[in-house]
């Protein structure tokens, strides 16, 4: 009887797959649904439970999202400056132009104070609860609002946050590469459309995207935060001394000379600023590359490494958009490198300082989406983990932010309308909401006043600013042609 049922195994599992009926199906080992069959040989991953733990295991080892924790402070520190000194501090000057003085300066300070407090909640909600940490934003959303909630209430806000990003980047290193090269040139050399700087760009990312995690792009992001700092630097001594001259006839007036202009102008400014604190859409990723034990628990290595980050933050935005705004006043463009001219060797170095620290923004933001495509082709989709898997998802990726970026360059818009939709939640006032929900503070406390201050603020950015972004695309939008470069394109 063995052999005759042996027998009759074997013959079912010879016949095409297409061919079995759900009766013959259900008489086979089929493999746990969320995991992906050995597709080595074609068959079925079965086995004991001890080998499919060790392929769950392999396949979360993979994923670059669960990181190595070997990181310490001052890891913390750059990721963090990289992060969030990105493309968003070279507009501060044109958001400034678009608020006048007072208001301008208020709304960064606030702006400031706010994220740092938000900022702290992140590290501190990492590790809520005792011997858990949650790696990622959206875990930790779904142990506030619940499994299924929480990815709906985070995912999406944190994809547009980091595809968004990711598209801008794009733009800002075309930009800033067409500026070096125009720069260097000095109108000798044939002009070449910002497309193909936007590709030149591009290029590189489809080498360094293959890089497989946080741990992996140390170096670059390293090297990304200091050509930050520097580029800011330059960028405000420059229009010191550049400007020095003209400020004396500056207008400090607002920017557009109609009264709906300025409407929408002032809400656009608004996303402008937003857009400069995106950098808690990663903050969980990087506080997971620490280590951490009941007696160092990584939010005291992670919390000096905001702190240091933060200072550095406020050494860079504040000195370009003040020193900026007022050299130029409101004749200031959207990139303040681009009202810059002499002199020649340091505006070009400048520009290439900004190339090469989006080349580590990009990185940055991109890996947690890395980390979403790769786990949901692994775990829904049961593709096997191995490097081909990662070179087309990944590529696929940066070719379409690359599209985006080559079919939509409006840099301060961009800024202005993503600035507004995604970055005011997750960096204004999600960390509160989860926060009022997890520690539940008594009502009426001074935390509890706190929290809802930030939520207000923040639901009314995420309300206003869009708007404004989203009317200065439509009047660009007006004048562009698809896939060329025209004079009303910012610093195109």
């Amino acid at each position: 009887m063995a052999s005759i049922s042996e027998a009759h195994r074997l013959a079912m599992e010879m016949q095409p797959f297409d061919d079995y009926s759900p009766a013959k199906l259900a008489g086979l080992a089929l493999a746990p649904k969320a995991r992906r069959t050995d597709s080595q040989d074609g068959g079925w991953g079965g086995g004991t439970t001890a080998q499919l733990a060790n392929k769950a295991c392999h396949q979360d080892d993979w994923l670059p999202g669960n990181a190595r924790r070997k990181a310490n402070w001052w890891y913390a520190a750059f990721h963090n400056v990289t992060a969030m000194v990105g493309a968003g501090v070279l507009s501060l000057p044109y958001a400034m132009s678009e608020l006048g003085w007072g208001v301008g300066v208020t709304v960064m300070t606030l702006s400031w104070v706010l994220t740092v407090y938000t900022l702290w909640q992140m590290v501190e909600m990492h590790e809520c609860v005792p011997g858990k940490r949650f790696d990622r934003y959206h875990e930790l959303g779904q142990h506030a609002f619940g499994e299924r909630l929480g990815l709906w209430i985070v995912v999406p806000q944190q994809l547009v946050v980091e595809v968004g990003l990711n598209i801008v980047y794009m733009i800002t290193g075309g930009q800033s590469l067409k500026k070096f090269h125009d720069t260097v040139c000095h109108s000798r050399c044939k002009d070449i459309r910002l497309t193909y700087f936007i590709m030149m760009f591009a290029s590189v990312h489809f080498v360094l995207s293959q890089l497989r995690d946080f741990h992996s792009i140390s170096s670059v992001s390293l090297v990304a935060a200091v050509m930050s700092v520097s580029y800011s630097a330059i960028a405000w001594a420059a229009s010191l001394e550049t400007g020095a001259a003209a400020a004396a006839g500056a207008d400090y007036g607002l920017r557009a000379p109609t009264t709906p202009g300025k409407v929408f102008g002032f809400l656009g400014a608004l996303g402008d600023v937003a857009f400069t604190y995106a950098g808690h859409n990663v903050v969980l990723e990087i506080q997971a590359t620490i280590p951490s034990t009941p007696e160092k628990p990584s939010k005291k290595p992670m919390w000096k490494g905001v702190v240091v980050a933060y200072v550095i933050i406020a050494a860079c935005y504040f000195p370009v958009a003040l020193v900026g705004y007022w050299a130029f006043g409101n004749q200031v463009d959207e990139n303040i490198l681009m009202s810059l001219s002499k002199p020649r060797w340091l505006i070009a170095l400048a520009n290439l300082m900004v190339v090469v620290h989006v080349v580590g923004s990009y990185q940055l933001y991109a890996m947690p989406v890395f980390d979403m495509i790769e786990t949901v082709l692994v775990k829904k989709f049961w593709f096997t983990p191995c490097f081909r898997l990662r070179l087309i998802a990944r590529s696929v990726y940066v070719a379409f932010t690359m599209f985006v970026a080559i079919t939509f360059p409006f840099f301060s818009e961009l800024l202005s309308f993503f600035g507004g939709f995604a970055y005011a939640p997750t960096t204004y006032f999600l960390p509160c909401i989860m926060w009022l929900i997890i520690y539940k503070p008594r009502r009426l406390s001074l935390s509890w006043f706190t929290n809802w201050i930030c939520i207000v603020i923040g639901v009314l950015l995420m309300v206003l600013s869009p708007i404004g972004g989203l009317w200065q695309i439509i009047s660009k939008i007006k004048t562009y042609k698809f896939y060329q470069d025209y004079p009303g394109l910012g610093h195109g």
